[in-house]
């Protein structure tokens, strides 16, 4: 294996691990004041996200500064909340630092008597609280509605009535206000909390991802959204009940631009965790997923898309763009090899396996093999009718091989492959063309694994261990990733060239690959930010799977040349593309970039909003 194109195609990548990344696993004198050992959240909140006295004089300072002080109207519906919890939500309303702000309180006939005498306490209390009782119970769209009627606001804020709002949560939104007054939705990253108010499970989001909208509603709290366009779609829709809130962000989602949706990567909603809360257990509330379902089935009938949706791990969803409609489509397969026949073949065999009735063409490249039996091969694959091998006879460029292969391409479809990875799925070339022919679409990865089973690719993090790497690498398998994302189709900012699918007019497009400074590493990188700066979407789907036979081990030292010659291309990506990765949207500024750390807290954090 250590002989094989692709292992001699990583050994920079490997090199570079070892001289570059392994050295930043040790933290700074400052970071490792914080006891290493248990970075645990309670840890991260402790240092990075506690609002001492100092901080809320600090942040009574920004709110005195603002310029604009839009009114906010937050739209609580209500009916039989725990009463300790719901005066805890109507408190941490009053408590805001920001004082601009209306409760629009609907109760839907509770049967708990204190409902309506708390209600009316703190309404009688505090005029900022409107009221509205439902003469008849009509679940939560309806009263929703009916407190959404009682708004006067320039923004609608969503609010459960057993929930939490941090003391600065109105006050980021008026911030984002005054800083992009265009912003039409404004969401946030929220938590949860126990009865004993032990604050966990933090989703520290991406900012806009149209893909992981479809597969789940990643925004939901904090959310807020221009009143005028709320009402524009005629608020929440009954028959949505469950799910009243992610039908909601979808139709909003369809009458804005994305320069409009705006991400705040702070917590500033605690989600309550009790017993029959939908947070404890989605079981508690399984005709919410059925309403999910339908809500994103109407959106893509909205939107003209054909697809089927099915529900996955419980309570996600899957949108499936391949109809098996007769495709038209011709694909074009381009693997570069030399020699080492044997792991070529297992890759040959598995596309044969798995594209029966799959419309598609090979390209070999070879660069200089000189062995008798790799030779011997190509002149076999050669003469099958969707099969041709071209000769690369230079100094490997991996970029320079994939572009002569890519014009030379019958098909619509490129789909450049290692020569050592091995398909698994079925109807693979199917579902990567059905998202790669989307408009919006640049580059399509699959799902990658290593021979022993665990997770090698599913999508690339910018700025990971200072330039980019493979999302949850060396993870299990079976690895769910944050909030299911590693078994959810969603967007990324890039994805290997190991196996990464364009279309031939959009690769074009964009100059292809750059054989000029990225001969050999990160070149699959730069042409997914190509692409991102044009204006496409990149994405990554579970649903097609390869076993990627790179090897875990580091392997043997390099040449000095080589390393001088990616030290290069190291320098010339961080000039080029530095402002992008300091922060990849599809990640968070929360989140760790150092080795091994995707996806735990950052200490500290790469934004510290509580400074601000």
């Amino acid at each position: 294996m250590q002989n094989s194109f692709s292992w001699k195609l990583t050994q920079p990548l490997r090199f570079l691990r070892r001289m570059l990344v392994d050295p930043f696993i040790l933290r700074n004198s400052s970071i490792n004041s914080i006891n290493s050992n248990t970075n645990s959240y309670q840890d991260w909140i402790k240092h990075f996200d506690t609002l001492d006295n100092d901080k809320l004089s600090l942040l009574k300072g920004v709110n005195d500064s603002l310029i604009k002080k839009p009114l906010f109207s937050i739209v609580m519906p209500v009916f039989n909340p725990p009463k300790l919890y719901f005066e805890e939500a109507i408190q941490s309303v009053i408590g805001q630092l920001y004082e601009n702000w209306e409760l629009c309180i609907a109760d839907d006939m509770s049967t708990e008597m204190y409902v309506r005498e708390i209600i009316e306490k703190y309404s009688t209390k505090y005029p900022q609280i409107k009221t509205h009782f439902n003469e008849h119970h009509g679940h939560i769209s309806k009263t929703s509605n009916n407190a959404l009627k009682l708004a006067t606001g320039q923004f609608v804020v969503l609010m459960d009535h057993d929930d939490l709002l941090r003391p600065h949560s109105l006050l980021r939104l008026a911030q984002v206000h005054n800083c992009k007054p265009n912003a039409k939705i404004i969401y946030s990253d929220e938590d949860k909390i126990d009865d004993s108010c032990n604050r966990f499970q933090p989703y520290f989001k991406p900012d806009w991802n149209p893909d992981l909208i479809l597969a789940q509603n990643y925004m939901c709290h904090l959310f807020c959204a221009d009143r005028k366009l709320v009402e524009s779609v005629d608020g929440f829709k009954k028959g949505f009940e469950g799910s009243q809130d992610w039908d909601l962000v979808l139709r909003l989602v369809e009458k804005v631009e994305e320069k409009q949706i705006y991400h705040i990567p702070e917590i500033l909603y605690h989600w309550r965790i009790h017993s029959g809360s939908v947070a404890d257990n989605i079981d508690n509330k399984s005709y919410a997923v059925k309403a999910a379902k339908k809500a994103v089935e109407e959106h893509l009938a909205r939107s003209k898309i054909e697809a089927k949706v099915s529900v996955t791990q419980n309570q996600f969803l899957r949108v499936d763009r391949n109809l098996d409609h007769e495709n038209s489509n011709l694909a074009t397969i381009i693997i570069p090899t030399k020699d080492n026949h044997d792991i070529l073949r297992t890759c040959i065999n598995s596309i044969f396996e798995r594209s029966n009735g799959s419309k598609y063409e090979v390209i070999i490249v070879d660069n200089q093999s000189t062995e008798d039996k790799a030779l011997q091969y190509y002149s076999e694959l050669d003469g099958m009718d969707n099969f041709t091998v071209i000769n690369y006879d230079k100094e490997f460029n991996y970029s320079a091989i994939n572009n002569i292969a890519a014009k030379k391409a019958k098909g619509d479809i490129l789909i450049f492959l290692n020569d050592d990875t091995e398909i698994l799925s079925d109807k693979w070339i199917e579902e990567v063309i059905s998202q790669a022919t989307r408009d919006k679409i640049g580059a399509v990865g699959a799902k990658l694994f290593y021979p022993n089973g665990t997770i090698q690719h599913a999508g690339i993090i910018l700025g990971y261990c200072k330039v980019a790497g493979e999302m949850m690498k060396g993870l299990p398998g079976n690895h769910p990733g944050q909030m299911q994302r590693a078994n959810l189709i969603h967007n990324v900012s890039a994805v290997t060239g190991a196996c990464l699918i364009i279309e031939k007019s959009k690769f074009l497009k964009v100059g292809g690959f750059d054989d000029t400074y990225f001969k050999i590493a990160f070149n699959d990188v730069d042409l997914c930010l190509k692409l991102l700066e044009s204006g496409y979407k990149n994405l990554y789907t579970p649903h097609v799977q390869l076993i990627h036979h790179e090897s875990i081990s580091r392997g043997p030292e390099d040449t000095p040349y080589k390393i001088k010659r990616f030290d290069a291309e190291i320098n010339k990506m961080l000039s080029k593309w530095g402002h992008v990765m300091k922060n990849d949207p599809n990640y968070n500024l929360n989140l760790s970039l150092d080795w091994e750390e995707q996806f735990q807290l950052a200490f500290p954090p790469r934004v510290n909003s509580l400074s601000k």
